[in-house]
């Protein structure tokens, strides 16, 4: 059992209930019997102490962090923790150069390395650990909920192997709450009943941390009470309810917060876009998923009432994912604030819904012949490319000629929005097109 032996219940302050009954050794850790069972790799790799670098992928609190820990402790090495959300290269070259050293406490062997959420580090930051995981100056162990197919550099990959992790079964999470309820210093000091756990269980989502953190905040809810507190699922249910104020970057916070930030900035609020990028990335958002969602919004939002937009939006997805956190923080707030200051226009966006809803209605529209290339000369003899002009050989660069298959003649998608670039988009568009632009 992990021991809460340093905790007592008269601390003046106490770590939260999944630090608290964090497991210490492997007969305590839960879950992931594919890696950690008798004769399965990684216990037959600790048990063998010859230990080699690897990642650790699978989603939030399924015990990425607790294994790694558990492992250098009873390998008895030395353990650095870098997470990628704080630390930058300066960071990762400091812990290799104190690794060179090997403590006497190590007894020679390599160091181990722990990067939670490897896979924001960048280019440069994965590039740093090169080197001391070749040379077996440290032994790497990442842990990422992202495919480190392609959120980790080949080169480094191809130095480590990957060692897949299962959100835990019903019965792990059963085991960790009688578990929470017997040992902790806190909850085995109180009469608590669970009348149903089925709640408990399904908000959890195979995640040990999260299954812990709802149980104290249920339990927490019946201070001051008198009487045993009394669990069920409508309990639970309420509990939940009143604290979606924590962020969840996993959960349904993840999509308000996100749908709050898109919103603000189309309704031209730097200020609240601001406030919700900090939220998210206070709450341990993925900066990349941020600059995605800033590229969609200069295109369906900002559009052509602003070309640059999107070109900005495109450079600040390419600076995040080359410097990471914490200094991705800036060119995305920069492009928040820019793309919330911009003129907005969703006229490119309406074209092309309006052009799909045109093409599902009819797929069968032939190509005008004069559009048709004509590689062939049976194709030139069919008429491919007879009558096509090329625009450039006329004045002003343009010719009047049909393009819309048969049946589409005259059909306008495009409606330039009332906004001064594309008012001079319109008044070409007029010039060129007076029988359909008015």
């Amino acid at each position: 059992m992990p021991s809460n032996d340093q905790f007592t219940a008269q601390s003046t302050v106490l770590p939260p209930l999944p630090e608290r009954m964090r497991p210490r050794t492997l007969a305590d850790y839960v879950g992931q019997k594919h890696l950690v069972g008798e004769g399965c790799i990684l216990r037959n790799m600790i048990s063998s102490g010859n230990l080699s670098s690897f990642i650790l992928w699978g989603p939030p609190g399924v015990g990425k962090t607790t294994l790694a820990g558990i492992i250098a402790s009873t390998l008895n090495r030395d353990f650095y923790t870098l997470s990628a959300v704080s630390a930058g290269v300066k960071d990762v070259r400091d812990v290799i150069e104190r690794a060179k050293g090997r403590s006497v406490f190590s007894q020679g062997a390599s160091p181990v390395l722990f990067i939670d959420e490897i896979h924001r580090f960048s280019k440069s930051q994965q590039d740093a650990l090169l080197g001391a995981v070749e040379n077996g100056t440290i032994v790497l162990i990442g842990a990422t909920t992202e495919n480190p197919s392609f959120e980790v550099i080949t080169p480094l990959l191809s130095r480590c192997q990957v060692f897949v992790l299962k959100s835990l079964e019903v019965d792990d999470l059963q085991t960790l709450l009688d578990r929470a309820l017997r040992t902790d210093v806190l909850l085995k000091e109180k009469d608590i009943r669970i009348n149903e756990n089925e709640a408990l269980l399904r908000y959890s989502g195979g995640d040990a941390r999260k299954l812990l953190n709802i149980l104290e905040i249920v339990v927490d809810s019946f201070a001051g009470k008198p009487g045993p507190i009394e669990i069920d699922n409508s309990v639970v249910t309420s509990c939940i309810q009143e604290n979606l104020a924590i962020y969840d970057k996993d959960g349904e916070m993840h999509y308000d917060i996100i749908s709050a930030f898109i919103k603000s900035i189309r309704g031209s609020d730097p200020n609240a876009a601001v406030y919700y990028l900090a939220r998210m990335l206070d709450g341990g958002e993925d900066p990349l998923f941020i600059a995605r969602r800033l590229c969609l919004s200069a295109s369906e939002d900002v559009g052509l009432a602003n070309p640059n937009a999107l070109l900005l939006a495109n450079a600040c997805f390419q600076v995040v994912h080359q410097i990471g956190m914490p200094e991705a923080r800036i060119p995305l707030a920069e492009v928040t604030v820019y793309l919330a200051s911009s003129p907005k226009s969703n006229a490119s966006y309406m074209a092309v819904e309006k052009a799909l809803a045109t093409v599902k209605e009819d797929r069968t529209k032939a190509v005008p012949l004069h559009l048709r290339n004509a590689p062939t000369k049976l194709m030139e003899d069919l008429g491919y490319s007879d009558g096509y002009k090329y625009a450039h050989d006329y004045p002003g660069h343009f010719v009047d000629l049909e393009f819309m298959p048969k049946g589409l003649e005259g059909t306008v998608f495009y409606e330039p929005a009332p906004n001064p670039h594309e008012d001079r988009l319109k008044a070409y568009l007029k010039a060129c097109w007076p029988k359909y632009y008015v």
